[in-house]
């Protein structure tokens, strides 16, 4: 099985669990740390090209992270596409458990069933709390409906303000989402790298709090440890 990944947490979860099937991922799996594929450009501009040239049996992608139409053209090569669907937790382990399938698992390795035990039983937050959640700068982009952080942050005791919005990513202005009033501000480090000197200036008086977009974002092995360290981070702005 030769496999190319073109989405970063689905080339951590079958690099650690399937070692020597990727041929190739894009720029942006960094994850595990000195993975030695050939790279192939980002995920929304992928070199299809090159992707053929590796002559994968398999090129794994997904619905948000990869545009319909170098999918399209990897089909016509006659690539086999698999596409996940990644809208909550509980999909996010059904998904992984696919794709690793897919490239040949037999069985579902441990740390994906540690991770889901992980989920399985939440501890309840102290008190729910309500939050904005940018993911965009220039301009401002935050979570909006139907989507995979907004219900890692439920599970965790925080209600984003955007979640019945139409739009799953809307843009809204610094001084809408300040005038939302929301309990604390959610900033990642991914895809915008927000910094404590780049993102919670723009909310004075609101307590924000920087969390890992690794963990907030990416489905895979990282989900183990996601609870943890996303509750350490928002307890840490509730301060």
């Amino acid at each position: 099985m030769r496999a190319v990944s073109l989405v970063p947490s689905l080339t951590e979860a079958v690099a650690v669990t399937l070692p020597g099937v990727l041929a190739g991922a894009t720029d942006w799996c960094t994850h595990p740390a000195g993975l030695d594929v050939v790279r192939v450009g980002g995920t929304k501009n992928p070199a299809t090209d090159r992707i053929a040239a590796l002559a994968p049996d398999l090129v794994i992608a997904n619905e948000e992270e990869n545009r319909e139409p170098d999918l399209a053209a990897l089909r016509e090569a006659g690539i086999e596409v698999l596409v996940t669907e990644v809208r909550n937790v509980p999909q996010a382990f059904r998904e992984l458990a696919r794709v690793l399938a897919a490239c040949g698992a037999r069985s579902r390795p441990r740390w994906l069933d540690e991770a889901e035990e992980t989920w399985s039983a939440p501890r309840p937050p102290d008190r729910r709390r309500t939050a904005v959640v940018p993911v965009w700068r220039r301009p401002w982009m935050v979570l909006g409906r139907d989507t995979f952080a907004g219900d890692v942050l439920a599970r965790l005791g925080v209600d984003h303000l955007y979640t019945a919005h139409p739009d799953r990513y809307p843009k809204v202005t610094a001084r809408e989402l300040r005038a939302a009033a929301p309990d604390l501000v959610v900033l990642p480090d991914e895809p915008y790298r927000f910094t404590a000197g780049d993102g919670p200036e723009a909310f004075p008086g609101l307590p924000c709090a920087l969390v890992s977009g690794r963990h907030l974002t990416w489905y895979g092995p990282s989900l183990a440890e996601a609870p943890r360290v996303l509750a350490g981070a928002l307890r840490a702005a509730g301060r």
